[in-house]
Order: structure tokens, then C-alpha cells, then sequence
């Protein structure tokens, strides 16, 4: 077998026409949908993080970040109007590159969904638990921690987890209508924290504004990258969009100048209220008001931040669930991943054990060791995508393309180099953990999905056709 047969154009839309899914998202519901994935725990929690990387730098650190991602926006944008099917990256790899790239991209969006879904509902559940803290509800720890910090089970992780996945199950126009208001809500909040904040800048804060150099900028902007995790969640809704060739590209665009100006205008607050030292990640935001007083502020932006998060577990599970129902309907995975509901039209047994799996993690894994590991998925993929632009573009020269990614190859190239640079800052150990991962799904193509891949048993069929013949 050929393990780096490539997928046929014809091959990718004829599964896309035979998915049974609603095509009923249009470039709002997109659009809502990429931001609900960015503007989540990035902005409440990495932001945070960022600033103990990079000091008052961090606001450079998203500059940095919303660069490197607009590039490869661009580039999805092209491979997304090109092919209009769901998968994102693994999709793109399996035309460009061949099967089992496919297969590794694939299970690298595995990990940066599956977990992100787990580290956000466990975010979330701090911040809830926090909230009824503040109004005098205590819940006992044993129930709202994971067993590394002295707890049996966080049990609000799991159940946000398991409601959303309901919810997801029960259909995709009803979850699209529930993120958009959600969505609303949650830029509203920002901005009243950007307008509230911003009259309580102390400039001293900013001094000095690089405290560790531009390796701490660096450092600083591989960690917030994966909150740029929705440009990969807004490809992966092709199949549902009403006019996929204008919906994505018009989506993909209004989301990342939403979420540029959003994280740029939170970080430059931010850090002009607290001293970076001093900022507590997992409350920065409604922590900041309420050490200059404002607590209703406070209150108000933390019932945001637990709106936000909901909006981004939506679109990551989404995001995961449409990942496991490709790869399972090219043969690589299960047929039960790619099974789709008579009524709902969903992938439903996907969304539920995907939900599932999340929900376990959620509840039984401390959160402090997801977000560099989420970052090295994000990179890897935009690298890809990238990539797969300028091979296309020398392979498949004459398809049709609805929007092109100007300046190729310049563009992705510089696109490339950016990424590998903030993968180099990315810690051994988080790299140690993504091998042992990667190399749990390539057990699992070796031992299942070359055996079962449609591409290469079509290639089989045909042979023995011919030898009959």
C-alpha cells in the first residue's frame, strides 16, 4: 500500500454530497462561530499568561499573533473556496500531500480540539465556582477540583461539557442561533471592559516595557497562539454553509479583524491596570476592575467570561466532531464517527463520544498543563495549510480558484517561518507529551485505518477488476 496515495478532488466532494448535513450557516453564523473559538479563554485567561511572558510586550506578542495568523488566513481562505468540505487541514494535507500526512494532521487537530474543549470547560468551572464564591454559595472541593488539587471530581466541567454536547447533537442551525447571541453578549462585555478599564491606565505599568526582551515577546506569543484555534473551526464548517465559497471567506475575515482589535485592546488595558507581576491569570479581566474598585464592573465582565467560554467550547467540540467525521468517512477511523442522525442531521454518535472523552478530562485533569500543547497542534496545522497553497498551486494550477492568496509563495513562506520560530520557543517537555500523542495515532493508522482506508482499498477494487477483466 502507498501510504502517501492522495485524495482526487472528485473523491473529497463526493463524501462532502453524501455527509446528509444542513446547509443552513450563513457568513454571520461563521463568523460568530470563529470568534466564539478566539475570543474564550485567549482572552480571559491567556492574556494573563502572556503578560508574566512578555510583561506590557504581550500587547506586541498578539500584534505578533494576529500577523502570523492573517497570513495563514489568507491561505485557508484560498483552500477553502477551493474545496468547501469539512476536515479543515486533515482535508487540505490529504489532497496536497497524501494519506498519511493526512492522517497525522488529523490526529494533531485531535489533540488541539479534544483538549481544548477539556481545558476550557475547566476553565470555565473556576470561574463559575468563583462567581458563586463571591455570592456566598460554597460548593464542597471535593466536587469542583480534579484530583491533583485535593478534589474527586470536577463535576461543573463535566456537565457544561455534557449540555453543549446535547446541544450539538440536537442540531447545528439551534446551536449556531444560541453562540451568536452568546457571541454578542460576550463582545459587549469586552468592550465595556476595555471603556471601563482604560480611564484607570497607570502609564508606570508600562515601564519597562519589555522586561524580557524580545525573547520574552516571543516566548509570549507561542504561548497565546492557540487562541487562534477558530480560523481552524471556521474551515471545518464548509459543508454546512449555504454558499461555502463566500460564506468562509467572508467569515474568516470578519472574525479575525474582530478578534485583532479585541485581544490588542484588552492586553493594552490589561496591562496599563495591573502591574504585569501582579495579574492573576485565571481572573485577569474581573480581577483588574475589582482592584480599582469596580466591582459591579467585575461581577458583570465575569458573568461574560463564563458566557465566552461557552461559546468557545461550542465551536472547538464542533470543530473536533467535523475532524472525526471525515477522517471516519475516508476509512482512517470508524464508520460509527461518520454516522449522521435521520432527524437532527448530525454526526451524533461522534458528538457524544467526543463529548464524553472531553468531559473525562475535564473533570479528572488539571488544567495548567493544556495550553502549550494546544499551541504546538495550532502551529503544525497553519503550517500545512500554508504549505499546501504553494504545492497546490504548482500541482493544480488551472482549478478554479474563488480568492487567491495574494503574493504566494512569499506569503506562506513567511507564514511557515513564523511558525516554526514560536514552535522553537515551546517547552521540551510539552513536546515529549505531543510525540507520545502522535505516535498513539499512527499506532492506531498502521493498525486500522491503512487496512480500512477507502483510498487505498478503491485503488485495490480496481486492480482486481482489471486482473478479472
Amino acid at each position: 500500500m502507498n501510504i502517501w496515495k492522495k485524495k482526487s478532488v472528485e473523491q473529497i466532494l463526493e463524501g462532502a454530497k453524501k455527509t446528509g448535513l444542513k446547509k443552513n450557516l450563513k457568513a454571520k453564523d461563521i463568523a460568530a462561530l470563529g470568534i466564539g473559538a478566539v475570543v474564550g479563554v485567549g482572552i480571559f485567561v491567556a492574556t494573563g499568561e502572556g503578560a508574566h511572558m512578555a510583561g506590557p510586550a504581550v500587547i506586541i506578542s498578539f500584534i505578533l499573533a494576529g500577523i502570523i495568523a492573517a497570513l495563514c488566513g489568507l491561505c485557508y481562505v484560498e483552500l477553502a473556496t477551493m474545496f468547501p468540505v469539512a476536515g479543515s487541514t486533515y482535508s487540505y494535507s490529504y489532497i496536497a500531500f497524501g494519506e498519511i500526512m493526512a492522517m497525522i494532521i488529523g490526529w494533531c487537530l485531535t489533540a488541539e480540539y479534544l483538549v481544548a474543549t477539556s481545558a476550557v470547560a475547566s476553565g470555565w468551572s473556576g470561574t463559575f465556582v468563583g462567581i458563586l464564591n463571591s455570592i456566598g454559595i460554597k460548593l464542597p472541593q471535593v466536587f469542583i477540583s480534579s484530583p491533583s488539587k485535593g478534589g474527586i471530581v470536577d463535576l461543573p466541567a463535566i456537565l457544561i461539557t455534557i449540555i453543549l454536547t446535547a446541544l450539538l447533537c440536537y442540531g447545528m442551525k439551534e446551536s449556531a442561533r444560541i453562540n451568536n447571541i452568546i457571541v454578542g453578549v460576550k463582545i459587549f462585555i469586552i468592550l465595556l471592559f476595555v471603556t471601563l478599564g482604560a480611564k484607570h491606565i497607570n502609564t508606570a505599568n508600562y515601564v519597562p516595557f519589555m522586561p524580557f526582551g524580545w525573547k520574552g515577546v516571543f516566548a509570549g506569543t507561542a504561548t497565546i497562539f492557540f487562541s487562534y484555534i477558530g480560523f481552524d473551526a471556521i474551515s471545518t464548517a464548509a459543508e454546512e454553509a449555504e454558499n461555502p465559497r463566500k460564506d468562509i471567506p467572508r467569515g474568516l475575515i470578519a472574525c479575525l479583524v474582530v478578534v485583532s482589535i479585541l485581544y490588542v485592546s484588552v492586553a493594552f488595558v490589561l496591562t496599563g491596570m495591573v502591574p504585569f507581576k501582579e495579574i492573576i491569570s485565571e481572573n485577569a479581566v474581573p480581577g483588574a476592575l475589582a482592584r480599582v474598585g469596580i466591582t459591579w464592573g467585575s461581577a458583570l465582565v465575569g458573568t461574560g467570561a463564563i458566557l465566552g467560554m461557552i461559546s468557545t467550547i461550542i465551536a472547538v467540540l464542533y470543530g473536533q466532531v467535523r475532524v472525526f467525521m471525515v477522517m471516519s468517512r475516508d476509512g482512517l477511523l470508524p464508520k460509527a464517527f461518520s454516522k449522521i442522525h435521520s432527524v437532527h442531521k448530525t454526526p451524533y454518535i461522534a458528538t457524544m463520544i467526543t463529548g464524553s472523552t472531553a468531559a473525562i478530562i475535564a473533570g479528572f485533569l488539571p488544567l495548567d498543563i493544556i495550553v502549550q500543547f494546544l499551541s504546538i497542534g495550532t502551529l503544525l496545522s497553519f503550517m500545512v495549510v500554508s504549505l499546501g497553497v504553494i504545492v497546490l498551486r504548482k500541482t493544480m494550477p488551472d482549478f478554479p480558484r474563488k480568492f487567491k492568496c495574494p503574493g504566494v509563495p512569499f506569503t506562506p513562506i513567511v507564514t511557515v517561518v513564523s511558525c516554526v520560530v514560536l514552535l522553537s520557543k515551546i517547552p521540551v517537555r510539552t513536546w515529549i507529551g505531543f510525540t507520545i500523542w502522535l505516535t498513539l495515532g499512527l499506532v492506531i493508522y498502521f493498525t486500522y485505518g491503512r487496512k480500512n482506508s477507502i483510498v487505498q482499498n478503491e485503488g485495490k477494487s480496481s486492480h482486481k477488476s482489471r486482473k478479472i477483466a
